[in-house]
């Protein structure tokens, strides 16, 4: 009786499945969006801008709005290409240049010192608060007369009204920013050690800067508004006499040309404040 001898069934080798391809990484370039975002804001602040001048082009030519009290846009910066070509608009324009950035220099040089000390000293603000709260509710603009009687009518009197509008906003920020510091953040420099010299140094007024620009973002408006307002009043040269000079002489386009130019000077003025908050705020985390 022959025996049967049972075959083992051989299975072949399990093939190794190859592992997936792993999808490449995609690179991030977060400046991609920043470049989209930023062209994104400037098409939009483009295009209101060109909306306000067709309107301002078209409506006067269709009738809409009187062309002798609001000349289209295309005479307006034909009046100003004049000025421009004959150096009358660059002269105006040197002349209160100067006299805005001097009183708005003088503001920050004092204001900001005087209010570091308010905000970080106790005794100083007691002393001081009094005086303070007296004269920050006296509009500026109240005070012309004061300034022009006291000082004259030459430069004097125009840098100093130019100063004590531009100082409360730099002052009050100041003291706001160094006050509302995250009372944490003080107790945990002073528990590593900080003396009050150092504290003040790297904590208080890092901390308070971005008030203290927001003040100073103010002023740099005030010292444009308050100087076309002082040079209407016994100025003879400056875009707020350019201004005045044109509406008495019934040249509106050069009216027109005079506010496009305060305008323009104002805009400049606030890009380049924002950009050295920007410089002097580089230690924060921006999104």
């Amino acid at each position: 009786m022959s025996s049967l001898t049972p075959v083992a069934l051989r299975t072949p080798p399990a093939t190794p499945i190859p592992p997936a391809a792993a999808a490449p990484p995609v690179p991030a370039y977060p400046w991609n969006r920043r470049v989209l975002r930023g062209a994104g804001t400037v098409v939009t602040r483009v295009a209101a801008i060109a909306v306000l001048a067709a309107v301002w082009e078209v409506f006067p030519r269709l009738g809409l709005v009187d062309a002798t009290f609001l000349p289209p846009l295309s005479e307006v910066l034909s009046a100003w290409w004049q000025l421009v070509l004959s150096g009358e608009l660059i002269d105006h324009a040197r002349a209160s240049l100067t006299r805005s950035l001097a009183g708005f220099g003088l503001a920050v040089v004092v204001a900001i010192p005087l209010g570091l000390l308010i905000g970080w000293y106790k005794p100083v603000a007691n002393l001081l608060n009094p005086v303070l709260e007296l004269f920050r509710n006296t509009a500026a603009l109240a005070l012309l007369p004061v300034f022009v009687l006291i000082l004259g009518l030459g430069e004097t009197s125009k840098i100093a009204i130019i100063f004590y509008a531009c100082a409360w906003p730099i002052l009050l920020n100041t003291v706001s920013g160094v006050r509302t510091v995250d009372p944490l953040l003080i107790k945990s420099a002073r528990s590593l050690g900080l003396g009050p010299l150092r504290l003040f140094q790297k904590v208080i007024l890092p901390a308070a800067v971005p008030t203290i620009f927001t003040g100073i973002r103010l002023a740099g408006a005030y010292s444009i508004l308050i100087l076309i307002a002082a040079e209407m009043v016994g100025a003879k040269a400056g875009l707020g006499y350019l201004i005045n000079y044109a509406q008495y002489n019934f040249a509106v386009p050069d009216m027109y040309a005079g506010i496009i130019t305060i305008s323009a000077i104002g805009l400049v003025v606030n890009q380049l404040l924002v950009l050295t908050e920007r410089r002097f705020s580089t230690w924060r985390t921006t999104n």
